[in-house]
């Protein structure tokens, strides 16, 4: 951290005492995303910033453009001349440019089109053709693809052709005439094989492969199951129109977890970082959540005030109210801790609706061992402490205790039950977290306990 801060200065005086030759030597050593921080960390004033773009190696300038944020990007945009623009799209790879494409406005987006080679320009079109969470919207065209009649020293000739356009030369692809998937072979495979063997007897013939409408979360999973370096993707006929790489995928995993997280927490997803977002934004993501949630809460109020005559009847009837609010805080925790557990684990493909039985087993179990814990501490709790400042009897105490271990009990099948259910339905899991758990679980906690109180006091 401090050597970065230390590099970071010395980029920053050779920009304002203008040793550009320095400044430019300097950076052929750093990574591209360092530099991408530096620009959008250091470099407040947008003429800076273009200035600093326009002195770094043109081989290494598209790779820091990629790295920007959106504003950054579409402010760059605006200030490039159509030659610029040009030699930018053109040194990035095609899946690059698509995500580039997805956040600029429309106005933009005819412009890059513009300069985009024609052949480029139409490949484009095709990858924004498909559906954002698919596999062909995350797919690049641009692969290493031999004939199976090819010799292993012809393959590496036209590695050294085409390799430098590719996504990756270390796996390639075997295709016919109609370019349908046949094998895959890699460089270490090619490397350690006869120059005058067959591509055919060298490639594996059993290859993993996913379609082009294939959901893009479940692609990130298979190359991450397998530990691929990259996943080639067909179409119905089977033919291999793109590959996956492994940098995509982790791209989509971060997009998918904070999208499960903002769903469980009540918000609608935002793509944006938080310090990007205005407050407008902030306040359309949250709103109907938490208008929808405000509303079914009205239920668990009107619960409390079916019961309010009876137990302000009874004479303990001021101290069980005062539980209240902990006996539905803990069992809206213990909801929450099996639903975001379970929903996770669908999301990262651990379980599936066929392990329904499994999961309530083992999720019963546990129930039980934590729902008596807390039951005997907080039993302990009220006789100990509560009793020295409030009027709870022994009987108070095992009906207080009592309903929490069956509460967290509900809780906890409930948790674990309702992300499946959703997911058999066809919806996202994530919706129905922890929300409108905790107000199930608060709604039957609340029933329980009064009826309890009532029965036995």
């Amino acid at each position: 951290m401090e050597e970065t801060k230390t590099l970071y200065e010395m980029l920053e005086g050779f920009f304002r005492e203008r040793k550009f030759a320095d400044l430019r030597m300097t950076v052929m050593d750093m990574e591209p995303f360092d530099i991408a921080e530096f620009v959008e960390d250091t470099l407040t004033e947008e003429k800076d910033k273009l200035l600093f773009f326009r002195l770094l190696p043109k081989e290494l300038a598209s790779d820091v453009f990629i790295e920007f944020d959106t504003d950054t990007q579409e402010s760059m945009i605006n200030a490039f001349t159509d030659k610029e623009l040009k030699a930018v799209l053109g040194d990035m790879f095609l899946d690059d440019a698509v995500d580039i494409i997805d956040e600029m406005p429309a106005s933009l987006v005819k412009r890059i089109l513009k300069s985009a080679d024609p052949e480029d320009r139409k490949q484009i079109n095709e990858l924004l053709e498909y559906p954002d969470d698919s596999a062909g919207s995350i797919m690049t065209p641009e692969f290493v693809s031999f004939s199976k009649d090819m010799t292993v020293k012809e393959s590496f000739d036209k590695i050294r052709r085409t390799g430098v356009n590719s996504e990756t030369i270390y796996t390639c692809y075997v295709t016919d005439n109609r370019k349908k998937l046949l094998g895959v072979v890699t460089v270490k495979d090619l490397l350690l094989a006869d120059p005058d063997e067959k591509i055919e007897m060298v490639m594996d013939s059993s290859v993993i492969s996913v379609e082009t409408l294939e959901d893009k979360e479940s692609v990130a999973l298979e190359l991450s199951d397998y530990d691929f370096l990259a996943l080639p993707v067909v179409d119905k006929e089977g033919c291999i129109v793109g590959i996956v790489t492994v940098d995509d995928a982790i791209d989509v995993m971060q997009e998918e977890a904070t999208e499960d997280i903002q769903k469980m927490a009540a918000m609608l997803p935002n793509e944006k970082p938080y310090l990007k977002q205005s407050v407008w934004s902030i306040w359309k993501a949250r709103i109907p959540w938490l208008l929808l949630l405000m509303i079914s809460a009205t239920f668990t109020s009107m619960i409390l005030s079916g019961y309010e005559e009876s137990l302000a009847a009874l004479a303990s009837g001021a101290v069980l109210y005062s539980f209240v609010p902990m006996l539905m805080d803990t069992a809206g925790n213990a909801g929450g801790q099996s639903s975001v557990t379970v929903i996770r684990s669908l999301a990262l493909g651990d379980v599936e609706l066929k392990d329904v039985f499994r999961i309530l087993w083992k999720e019963l179990r546990a129930a039980l061992l934590l729902g008596l814990t807390v039951s005997v501490v907080c039993f302990a709790k009220l006789m100990l402490i509560d009793r020295l400042y409030n009027d709870v009897t022994v009987k108070v105490a095992l009906i207080v205790s009592s309903v929490l271990f069956i509460t967290i009990l509900l809780a906890k099948l409930i948790g674990c039950t309702l992300p499946l259910l959703a997911k058999k339905c066809r919806l996202d899991p994530a919706v129905v977290a922890s929300p409108f758990i905790t107000t199930i679980v608060d709604a039957l906690s609340l029933i329980i306990y009064c009826s309890i109180a009532i029965a036995l006091l």
